[in-house]
């Protein structure tokens, strides 16, 4: 296969976080690891510039790398979002890092892979390349998650996310291999014009989806296969659970579309009632189990669960405007939920606290450290669905596309769990107004994480208040 220029472009973003993650542990090497300061630089000049080379391709449409990679403005969309996330996880890492005696010199190459894997997937036009990402991704994080070497819980995560994600991988290569048996391709478009022109399902084709539907259900943690999750997010370093909950699950859910959505939705009729029931499901046991919860970390791991029920609402209502709403969504649940993991990480660090992360270490922040407490407050209510945050408008946009397709239980199921919702998510506004703090509320307020707030809080209440660049841009670009 030969490659023009115009390929080589195409995937600029991509061959530049190659080029960071190869540049920074070169970095590491000459200093020894005893300066991390310029690997830490070189990451976020390296995110920087992808993100400026992928934005540089807007209006770009077509196919690149003789048809196994997409042009298209829904690709550039989260290629920019992901260096976005990649940027801020980071400026803010190095110090709890240093706080927690991590090693840095593996840490930002591995940050950079797993972009860089997150990048491959969403713009992946067939089955391998997708698969090929994804794999880049999973690896990298697997280490990640492992990476604090003196705490048992942190290796355990690590052992638990390999064996569960290897078992994943093997039952979407699988998919793969017998989905490439059925239809003689595996190339998203040929997949459709298969269905369009044959949408009966035999036995083998029957496989091939359950086989597809499960590896998805693992890689984005939804109800029955969601039991890995919350170990492995309340063992990793908390800048990696906080990177984890954004960026991978965002990739996964474009795959989702582009997959189930879009290839597959010739034979939607097959597979929509099951996906609506994992949908419901997922909402209520992520809602029900943070119900339960003294640790932030882990009430904040079940709303992740949650809200991949609530994200589930926009590929089973499967029009155009359902997944933009669902991109739209995607784009503001990275945003609040990194942004309430960096709140949580600062308070975490009272009184060099041992990471237990409990609610009791919010009591009385929110007047001690005001921008801590407006920003989590923000971020909160953002999770809720509360106006005027773009949460409000990701719930209202995918809530009302299940409306008009005739899903209307679906969209009650996710209306009911939103006000369940309301309960957890405001008990750390309560706590952080409402209560009387325990002992010294003096907390380290480095200069990164003061800036994440800060960007994250603004962006969160600029795409609520004006949400129509952000949604019509997704409206534009989604498939």
């Amino acid at each position: 296969m030969s490659y023009s220029l115009t390929d080589i472009f195409g995937v600029l973003p991509e061959l530049i976080l190659v080029v960071t993650a190869i540049t920074a542990i070169l970095v590491d090497v000459a200093s020894k690891g005893k300066d991390s300061s310029a690997t830490m630089l070189v990451t976020a000049v390296g995110f920087i510039v992808s993100g400026i080379a992928a934005i540089s391709g807007v209006g770009t449409i077509g196919v690149l790398m003789n048809g196994a990679v997409f042009q298209d403005g829904f690709t550039t969309a989260f290629r920019a979002i992901f260096c976005l996330i990649g940027f801020l996880t980071a400026i803010f890492s190095p110090a709890y890092l240093h706080f927690r005696n991590i090693r840095l010199g593996e840490y930002y190459p591995l940050l950079t892979m797993s972009v860089l894997g997150m990048m491959v997937m969403v713009g992946a036009a067939n089955l391998l390349l997708f698969f090929i990402g994804l794999e880049t991704m999973s690896i990298s994080l697997y280490i990640l998650v492992s990476l604090n070497r003196t705490n048992s819980k942190s290796i355990e995560a690590g052992m638990k996310y390999l064996v569960m994600g290897a078992f994943s991988s093997a039952f979407m290569l699988y998919g793969i291999a017998l989905m490439f048996a059925v239809v003689g391709s595996i190339n998203y478009n040929d997949i459709t014009n298969y269905f369009l022109a044959d949408p009966t399902l035999g036995p083998l084709t029957i496989a091939a989806v359950a086989l597809l539907l499960t590896g998805f259900s693992f890689k984005i943690a939804v109800v029955p296969f969601q039991f890995w999750s919350v170990d492995v997010y309340e063992g990793a370093p908390a800048t990696v659970t906080a990177f984890m909950s954004t960026g991978p699950k965002a990739a996964a859910f474009v795959v989702f579309i582009r997959v189930f959505g879009i290839a597959l939705h010739p034979v939607a009729s097959h597979w929509t009632l099951l996906l609506s029931w994992i949908a419901i499901l997922t909402m209520v046991f992520g809602n029900v189990a943070a119900l339960r919860q003294t640790n932030i970390k882990r009430m904040l791991a079940y709303s992740s669960i949650a809200h991949a029920g609530y994200l589930l609402v926009g590929i089973v209502a499967g029009n155009h405007a359902a997944f933009a709403a669902t991109g739209y969504y995607l784009a503001a649940y990275a945003l609040m939920n990194l942004g309430a993991f960096a709140a949580v990480i600062i308070v975490n660090q009272r009184h060099g606290t041992d990471g237990s992360y409990r609610f009791d270490a919010l009591k009385g922040l929110g007047f001690a450290h005001p921008l801590l407490g407006i920003s989590l407050t923000i971020f909160m209510l953002s999770l809720i669905g509360l106006p005027p945050t773009a949460g409000f408008l990701g719930k209202l946009y995918v809530f009302s596309a299940a409306i008009e397709t005739g899903h209307i239980v679906l969209a009650v199921a996710g209306l009911l769990n939103s006000i369940i919702a309301t309960y957890y998510y405001l008990r750390v506004i309560v706590l952080m107004y409402m209560a009387k703090p325990e002992g010294d509320t003096t907390i380290p307020r480095p200069l990164p994480y003061a800036i994440t707030l800060i960007v994250l809080s603004v962006l969160i209440l600029l795409i609520g208040v004006f949400p129509e660049p952000v949604i019509s841009l997704m409206i534009a670009v989604a498939p």
